[in-house]
């Protein structure tokens, strides 16, 4: 799908100085919605939830630090929760107002952002509503399936090698899409759709790829998600082998609201392109419950 131009572009600030790259869409007083987007991604991960919402809403998305246009932190200090939840913050202040509502999605690594920020006074003045989308908070290398086999300390270690590897990915080609879809998409997802995840993959600097790898690998976010204590929705495809259902059937036990789980037969680690119908009809659902009792209130 072609990207929708943005209606503006800006960049926040965050608490270690670090510049992220936002960018706006739709109708300035519209209902806000913010997304956060997954390792190795970027703000066109989100090109068809971007394309439908912003007809009726003002759509905010940003570049995590180190992908994108948001550049790489100048060290390895940089490569932290704690910077997924001050990005995050710092993208909230620099686009909402005060007291201003939005709903607020994350996919993998964007819903572990959440779950890191779920006791900054940020995200607790301005998140109305929550999507937890294809992730999980912890322990992501032992339950992944990329590798197969039953879980083991030898599978973790794979697991981790695999994800964590430096070795470049080189151009986009029918192998490499091969590989991608294998790990990261359902069996019966669409070629277009395969082709468009990746080539924002191979676009992800090999530095943020490794950097975040190894957040990721020792991440442990249960108690950040035992503390979002507002309205939380969870969304997973069947058949993700990064974040497998299990890890959503945990935090929709977990989470003091959740408010719905929604799992999608065949469906891989990918929603947001595989399913994006789905995924933005979830969002939907948030913001017209959830943003007009605001408004009301």
């Amino acid at each position: 799908m072609t990207p929708l131009p943005p209606s503006r572009e800006l960049t926040a600030v965050s608490a270690d100085g670090s510049p992220v790259h936002v960018e706006t869409y739709g109708p300035e007083n519209a209902p806000a919605v913010v997304l956060a987007h997954g390792w190795t991604c970027s703000i066109a991960f989100w090109a068809a939830q971007i394309r439908s919402l912003a007809a009726d809403h003002r759509v905010i998305a940003y570049d995590q630090r180190g992908h994108g246009r948001s550049p790489a932190p100048a060290g390895p200090s940089g490569y932290a929760v704690r910077a997924l939840a001050d990005d995050l913050e710092a993208v909230l202040a620099a686009t909402l107002a005060p007291g201003e509502k939005a709903v607020v999605a994350g996919h993998s690594m964007g819903g572990m952002t959440l779950m890191a920020a779920a006791d900054r006074p940020g995200l607790r003045a301005h998140a109305a509503a929550l999507l937890l989308c294809s992730t999980g908070p912890s322990r992501l290398t032992a339950e992944a399936t990329v590798i197969p086999g039953r879980p083991s300390a030898r599978r973790t270690r794979l697991t981790r090698g695999v994800l964590g590897a430096r070795a470049p990915f080189g151009p986009v080609n029918a192998v490499s899409k091969k590989i991608l879809k294998y790990a990261t998409m359902g069996p019966g997802s669409a070629p277009d759709r395969v082709d468009a995840c990746a080539r924002i993959v191979h676009a992800c600097p090999r530095g943020a790829r490794v950097g975040w790898s190894r957040v990721l690998a020792g991440i442990d976010l249960e108690a950040g998600l035992r503390a979002l204590d507002l309205p939380v929705a969870v969304l997973v495809g069947t058949a993700d082998r990064l974040t497998p259902p299990p890890h959503s059937r945990a935090m929709a036990a977990m989470l003091p609201q959740c408010v719905g789980l929604l799992e999608l037969p065949g469906m891989g680690h990918m929603t947001p392109v595989e399913a994006p119908e789905a995924v933005t009809a979830r969002i939907r659902e948030l913001t017209s419950t959830y943003l007009e009792t605001e408004e009301k209130a």
